[in-house]
């Protein structure tokens, strides 16, 4: 799929500060633009992040569909809003367009898969800018157990009776600096090695260069022989010692549970209202997206070259 970054076309539309295809080509510039108020809205760096890593939509490369008529910086703004403050739909600031309208624009990228495919577009930008390679060699997993609301099924929630909560549970997949790779939302009673054998055939498709793991010790038994005999990949168990007592800070399983913290700064993070996994998905997916482009739109800490004493004296 093309970027969002597109040059060979033609605008008809009224000129407007914003920069979004919606407004360049779509139908968006007849809509008053909207005063960013609110700590979730992009910045304007944040939103030069986000803008090179947007999908080109389907209507402008000519697949079908009708032009946008509402600003793709708004409709993402407005997305955030509820992931970062955990409100419910209906309960959209006027400010906002309509929640269905931003409900109808959240379940287009659900389906199509588009929060992911922006998120990973982020995260290669920022495994470059730590001075990585855009694809990870080795990777983390762990899952994480979260209440479910009324509004969560009982089709899809179960009880995890090691932790005692009837909800849901997160398995996510991250690289060695914490950015997330993979995320499986399923009912409570699904267990760490049941999911990672789902997982981890996916992962080692989608990332073939990825031939470590490690896992605690939720992940020990026959998984770890049937992913080197199947899959080529070594699941290394990192445990605590019998000695350790309180809070110890394991090295590589550090790196997944504070992913699994950062989840939980989203508001709509700390407990599980969904309808659908899918959705707890796509929520997760725009959550790190969020942490991304604000650490990409951070100016690089560069050291400011000394002066020397003939400068200085100058």
């Amino acid at each position: 799929m093309q970027f969002y970054a597109v040059s060979s076309f033609e605008s008809n539309s009224a000129p407007s500060a914003c920069d979004c295809l919606a407004h360049r080509f779509g139908n968006a510039a007849d809509r008053p633009e909207r005063v960013r108020r609110y700590p979730s809205d992009m910045t304007d760096a944040q939103w030069a992040v986000v803008r090179d890593a947007l999908p080109v939509p389907a209507w402008l490369e000519g697949r079908g569909g009708q032009p946008e008529g509402y600003c793709h910086r708004v409709m993402l703004d407005a997305v955030f809003y509820v992931t970062d403050n955990g409100i419910k739909w209906r309960s959209m600031p006027a400010d906002f367009p309509a929640w269905d309208r931003v409900y109808a624009f959240f379940r287009r990228w659900r389906s199509h898969g588009l929060a992911k495919e922006l998120h990973d577009r982020l995260r290669g930008k920022a495994r470059v800018a730590e001075g990585r390679t855009a694809e990870p060699t080795a990777a983390v997993i762990d899952s994480q157990s979260v209440k479910g609301a009324a509004s969560v099924p009982a089709a899809s929630r179960g009880y995890d009776s090691g932790k005692k909560i009837n909800g849901r549970r997160r398995h996510v997949i991250t690289d060695s600096l914490g950015l997330l790779l993979m995320v499986l939302v399923t009912a409570g009673n699904i267990t760490d090695r049941q999911a990672a054998r789902g997982m981890l055939p996916l992962l080692r498709k989608r990332f073939p260069k990825i031939t470590l793991v490690w896992a605690d010790g939720g992940y020990a038994g026959r998984v770890v022989t049937w992913a080197k005999e199947k899959l080529q990949l070594t699941l290394q168990i990192v445990k605590r010692s019998d000695d350790m007592k309180g809070f110890v800070v394991l090295q590589r399983r550090w790196v997944v549970e504070r992913t699994l913290g950062w989840l939980m700064r989203s508001r709509r993070l700390v407990r599980d209202f969904e309808t659908l996994p899918s959705s707890s998905e796509t929520f997760i997916y725009f959550s790190q997206a969020m942490l991304l482009s604000r650490r990409l739109a951070r100016p690089a800490a560069r050291p400011q070259p000394q002066q020397s004493q003939w400068a200085a004296a100058a």
